[in-house]
């Protein structure tokens, strides 16, 4: 290979969406826009679409791991993204075998409820997420119910961010994003290490098709770690394709529609 032309690895850790606008199939969308190669390892089948999810059906924790060994054996990924992750077994299957291979630039989206209102983790599985898998993480990126979750407390503000940040920062070595695109005025992420606090707003796009925002913004977070930026780098840069996703104006399905990954070709 010529390496001027060597080309950088992400790897997502997720479940598939069917209808192609969240999951999986985002996040290779995602990965392709940044001219990365993708891989992925699949945790579950979802029948879904812009309207909710209608059945799971998770893969077992064994396949799970076969998967990543397939991956990491042969094409060692220069990121990894990780999704929706919905039983106890699977959570500690990706945990092991992350830390068996030395895994880098690990970001973890800790999907929970889609943007239709399916939840889309057992309750039991939260408190293994919490001490299995996020403390691995170098970035995690819960919205403001999900960061409600991990923290035990209501979130519905700035403030309540900047509390549940320093409560969620408890739980990992690495940075704590989290998004506040369900506020009213700007959609406000708070970027937050134990060094320091940045918030970062950009104004609310008037366009209700966002199926698969969060899927999006952690995997391009990911292609911006594996091209060598820092975290705050790569959040900015994933933030501004995220924008450029939402506001090009596709309008799809019945539902929450999905974004337009490629729209920069």
């Amino acid at each position: 290979m010529n390496k001027d032309l060597e080309i950088k690895k992400v790897l997502t850790i997720a479940g598939s969406d069917c209808s192609g606008g969240a999951g999986i199939q985002a996040d290779l969308k995602t990965i392709a826009a940044h001219k990365k190669y993708g891989m992925s390892v699949i945790t579950s089948l979802t029948a879904q679409n812009t309207t909710g999810v209608f059945d799971v059906l998770d893969a077992t924790s064994k396949f799970v791991e076969e998967q990543i060994d397939a991956v990491f054996t042969d094409i060692f990924p220069d990121a990894v993204k990780i999704g929706m992750v919905s039983n106890i077994e699977i959570i500690k299957s990706i945990t092991e075998k992350l830390l068996y291979y030395s895994a880098k630039n690990i970001v973890v989206d800790p999907v929970m409820v889609s943007t239709s209102g399916s939840k889309l983790m057992n309750d039991d599985a939260c408190e293994v997420l919490i001490n299995k898998l996020i403390p691995i993480a170098d970035l995690i990126t819960p919205n403001m119910q999900e960061a409600e979750v991990l923290c035990g407390f209501e979130v519905k503000n700035e403030y309540d961010m900047l509390k549940a940040a320093e409560e969620i920062s408890k739980f990992t070595k690495g940075a704590v994003l989290i998004k506040g695109g369900h506020l009213k005025e700007y959609a406000s992420d708070l970027l937050y290490t134990k060094e320091n606090i940045e918030w970062l707003k950009t104004p609310i796009i008037n366009n209700k098709n966002t199926h698969g925002t969060g899927c999006t913004l952690s995997s391009a977070i990911a292609c911006n770690l594996a091209e060598g930026m820092t975290i705050k780098e790569s959040v900015k840069k994933a933030k501004e394709y995220l924008t450029g996703a939402i506001e090009w104006g596709m309008d799809l399905g019945k539902g929450h529609g999905p974004l337009n990954h490629l729209y920069k070709f």
